[in-house]
């Protein structure tokens, strides 16, 4: 049974920039290989910096921080879009923030990351976090929240499509994975896929530290806590992971 956290406290960085460091210091759970994403790496630290109003956080009733959420505000709208991209998280950051430097007015929000932390995990904070982004995003203004959705369950089978995957429903017609059941909770649907949301290419040596496997022989590598198999090319002595991600849309 799970746990509920007693009315967690939702605040955003730009009303109380005092809390950046126990936000940002917040522990998590993702998996040391994909915070090693270069898009990812560059542009994730500028949101509290540049857009802190899209970063929220939950105190538990001591007053510690117990989830974040991570958002940008982008124009899907603009000219050459129009469509949420197959290269998902990596190009709605890039686009979020060239729309900001280059005072594009955005239309849409996007959910980047929703972490818990370890300790609170198994509460219900996930769609405590998923309902405030909504609501952070309504009261600026905004018609729609999409989310980049990283499916929690989808690293247990690696090798079943992700289209078959992200259509797989319950009988009560709701996602099979629990993740995107959340959003689905929330009141979002799944558009579409997109295929190459991130990708983390690196040499066998940084692969062999984040991950303790061997990759010594070339070809597929089921890595714990990857959504796809690592393509080992070790000849060449480098490894690639194309993670893919699940594009689903809150209708505000």
């Amino acid at each position: 049974m799970q746990q509920k956290i007693t009315q967690p406290r939702i605040s955003n960085l730009a009303d109380r920039p005092e809390m950046l460091e126990r936000v940002v210091g917040m522990a998590d759970t993702w998996p040391e290989f994909v915070i090693q994403d270069l898009v990812g790496a560059a542009h994730f630290p500028r949101i509290t910096a540049e857009l802190p109003a899209y970063v929220l956080f939950a105190e538990d009733e001591l007053g510690e921080v117990v989830a974040n959420a991570y958002s940008v505000p982008f124009a899907l709208a603009a000219p050459g879009r129009g469509r949420l991209p197959g290269n998902g998280w990596d190009t709605v950051l890039v686009w979020a923030f060239s729309d900001l430097r280059r005072g594009v007015r955005p239309d849409t929000v996007s959910a980047i990351s929703i972490s818990v932390a370890p300790h609170a995990q198994g509460r219900g904070l996930s769609a405590v976090m998923v309902s405030a982004l909504r609501d952070n995003a309504r009261s600026r203004g905004f018609r729609e929240v999409v989310a980049p959705v990283r499916p929690s369950a989808k690293h247990l089978e690696p090798h079943t499509p992700i289209e078959e995957y992200a259509r797989r429903v319950r009988p009560d017609g709701l996602p099979h994975d629990p993740w995107l059941r959340v959003h689905a909770r929330a009141g979002a649907t799944v558009d579409s896929v997109a295929p190459a949301s991130m990708t983390v290419a690196a040499p066998l040596a940084d692969w062999r530290r984040w991950t303790g496997l061997p990759f010594d022989t070339p070809g597929d590598v089921e890595v714990p806590g990857a959504l796809v198999p690592v393509r080992c090319e070790a000849e060449r002595g480098y490894a690639v992971y194309v993670e893919p991600n699940v594009w689903m849309r809150h209708a505000l």
